[in-house]
């Protein structure tokens, strides 16, 4: 059968549903192509895939009606953060009430965020959901981009977005060069029930082995932990006995929240930097993972691919107001430029970040110890950290900026 649109999603994650979403009140016809339907349960169980969204995030998902749908679930905000190193005495702590906000950002489930847009965007008239399937081929024309799926439908779109992750086909279809390399660490996610309450406090510490962080769950005794490690010990600690994985994981945190219970499975996933050479080429483009990929240090990445859906959305609205061809790769040079000078930076900034905690030579521990002693005890320094952490510094999408009204 034949279908045509004028914007086709590929990928029904985070993403590209917010993509969707924030197109809602346009006259564009979208297609959303997602190869795995979600269920349509929430487990009772807290997953272990979990996002720190910060404010921009969180007044980009406000507007778009999603945040009320993620309350409904589960969410858990956190109003301190703590940050050190061990065998150091280089740490730095921040606290909401004195950085004059109400908390720090909000650890949320992925499947709570997908979901919640999902039940949104379903009620979209301009929408239609091609899922579970998958794209076949795809070839791109001079005025459009026919597309194949398993099931025997045809698409046409004016312009296709790559929302498809790390991994994505439509990036691979279009041979887009890659910049990247390999952090040379996995990261460990798990649930994990500790016996000293957490506090709504997100703790980080930075041991020889690579960071842990520890994110505050709704539950006072609950956290979900990314520990990013080298891939044979990360190898070793998923396969560990319980009882050896819990005493292992309590001492590498300085038992700083008293024993340790793992709850849920532990998964790893390879810690790779991606940046796109193209974001946008002609009738295609490409947000989220799809575009870069970054170290889940500072735990930006979800961010950063929400701002790119809302950034090509403002672009999108414009083009078409002013009725431009929206798949035109000339007309999206900006959002291109945008977005690639925004990941760069985080990119910059997060392998700076990794570079200043790798090795264990007395000098540089000493270095490190003074300078993070040296920014705690500045309250301005301290405060740019936060805005940028909270996504309030940098050129924001209208739909991430707090109206004032």
């Amino acid at each position: 059968m034949m279908h045509n649109f004028d914007l086709t999603i590929v990928g029904g994650g985070m993403v590209g549903l917010a993509l969707a979403r924030a197109l809602e009140e346009s006259d564009f016809r979208i297609a959303i192509i997602e190869g795995i339907t979600p269920s349509e349960t929430l487990s009772p169980v807290a997953d272990s895939r979990v996002s720190a969204l910060s404010r921009a995030s969180e007044v980009m998902l406000r507007k778009l009606g999603v945040w009320q749908e993620i309350e409904k679930y589960r969410c858990s905000d956190y109003t301190g953060m703590e940050i050190w190193e061990q065998d150091s005495f280089a740490k730095i702590e921040f606290q909401a009430e004195q950085m004059l906000q109400q908390n720090l950002g909000h650890i949320v489930e992925n499947q709570v965020i997908q979901r919640s847009l999902l039940e949104v965007v379903k009620k979209q008239s301009n929408v239609t959901l091609f899922m579970p399937n998958r794209c076949q081929t795809m070839a791109v024309g001079e005025s459009e981009v026919w597309m194949t799926l398993d099931d025997g439908n045809v698409l046409t779109t004016k312009l296709v977005v790559g929302a498809d992750g790390a991994n994505s086909w439509v990036r691979k279809q279009q041979n887009t060069p890659l910049t990247h390399w390999d952090y040379g660490h996995s990261a460990l996610v798990a649930n994990i029930k500790v016996t000293q309450p957490h506090d709504k406090v997100a703790r980080q510490i930075f041991t020889p082995h690579g960071p842990l962080a520890f994110l505050p769950l709704d539950e006072h005794n609950l956290c979900s932990i990314v520990w990013s490690t080298d891939p044979l010990r990360a190898e070793n600690l998923v396969s560990m006995p319980d009882a050896e994985f819990n005493k292992v994981l309590a001492a590498e945190f300085d038992c700083r929240l008293g024993l340790c219970e793992v709850v849920t499975e532990r998964r790893l996933f390879p810690l790779k930097m991606r940046y796109a050479r193209d974001f946008v080429t002609e009738r295609v483009a490409l947000v989220g993972d799809a575009a870069h990929t970054i170290h889940p240090l500072a735990g930006q990445g979800v961010n950063l691919g929400l701002l790119d859906a809302a950034s090509l959305a403002e672009e999108l609205l414009k083009l078409w107001s002013a009725g431009k061809d929206i798949g035109r790769k000339r007309n999206l040079r900006y959002y291109e430029r945008w977005r690639k000078a925004e990941a760069a930076q985080m990119i910059a900034v997060m392998q700076g970040f990794k570079d200043l905690f790798d090795g264990s030579h007395p000098a540089k521990k000493l270095f490190r110890g003074l300078g993070m002693s040296l920014v705690d005890k500045l309250p301005p320094m301290k405060q740019d950290i936060i805005d940028r952490a909270l996504g309030l510094k940098g050129e924001l999408p209208q739909l991430a900026r707090e109206s004032y009204d």
